[in-house]
């Protein structure tokens, strides 16, 4: 389905879709599972892909046989993710083209991430990515983080934009059925090798030339009578 070009915004999630920060997350997560004496592997990063910090703590436990240690295995992922994405995370290819073609375009741009905000902070920064969006939300904002539609809510009520005519760019099936839940056309592009998103359409990278194309010739709607 061809992505719409008249649009009142575009929100983007952050980790693995803007921001390389996959492989400080996993090597995060490995740290973590190896402390509690597991391996860490493609089927434990499907299990923690797309949550939040809440979520991810509360599988781990569970993965584990640690009841009740959710929140003590969340913070200590959380500080070894912040201690990885502060040494380096770099901007995915694409991303950054992608942004400023859309707000040379007119078109408003928001992140919208299951991430606390000091984490997205550091991987915005990390990348140079930190100045190019108007509107950043993030798990600390809402009662409900992905799946749930709150967070693109938010950034949509942010940006003055209707969701049914905005963007979402997602890499996770979590992400994906927060976007779609609030009601945005949802772009995947997948972060994890052999995952699959029910998206409206999908590319391989945001440096794809037809994202490109698009975001030159995206327009804001008229004003409604």
């Amino acid at each position: 389905m061809p992505v719409p070009r008249e649009i009142d915004a575009v929100v983007f999630d952050c980790d693995g879709l803007l921001v390389e920060t996959e492989s400080g997350w996993t090597r995060a997560e490995t740290a973590v599972f190896a402390e509690n004496g597991f391996s860490f592997g493609m089927a434990e990063k499907r299990l923690l892909l797309g949550g939040t910090l809440e979520s991810a703590g509360a599988k781990m436990a569970e993965h584990f046989g640690k009841p009740g240690a959710g929140p003590e295995l969340a913070e200590r992922l959380a500080e070894l993710t912040w201690k990885e994405l502060r040494a380096g995370a770099p901007a995915l290819p694409g991303a950054r083209d992608l942004v400023r073609g859309l707000r040379e375009s007119g078109i408003p741009v928001a992140v919208a991430s299951n991430s606390s905000r000091r984490l997205v902070e550091v991987a915005l920064r990390s990348a140079g990515l930190e100045d190019l969006f108007e509107v950043v939300v993030t798990a600390d904002d809402v009662e409900h983080g992905k799946p749930a539609p709150d967070l693109y809510l938010l950034a949509c009520a942010g940006l003055a934009a209707s969701p049914a005519r905005s963007v979402a760019f997602e890499d996770s099936p979590t992400g994906v059925a927060s976007a779609r839940a609030a009601g945005l056309f949802v772009v995947g592009v997948p972060s994890v090798p052999g995952t699959t998103l029910a998206v409206d359409a999908v590319y391989g990278s945001l440096a794809n030339p037809g994202l490109t194309d698009w975001a030159a010739v995206c327009t804001a709607p008229a004003p409604r009578a």
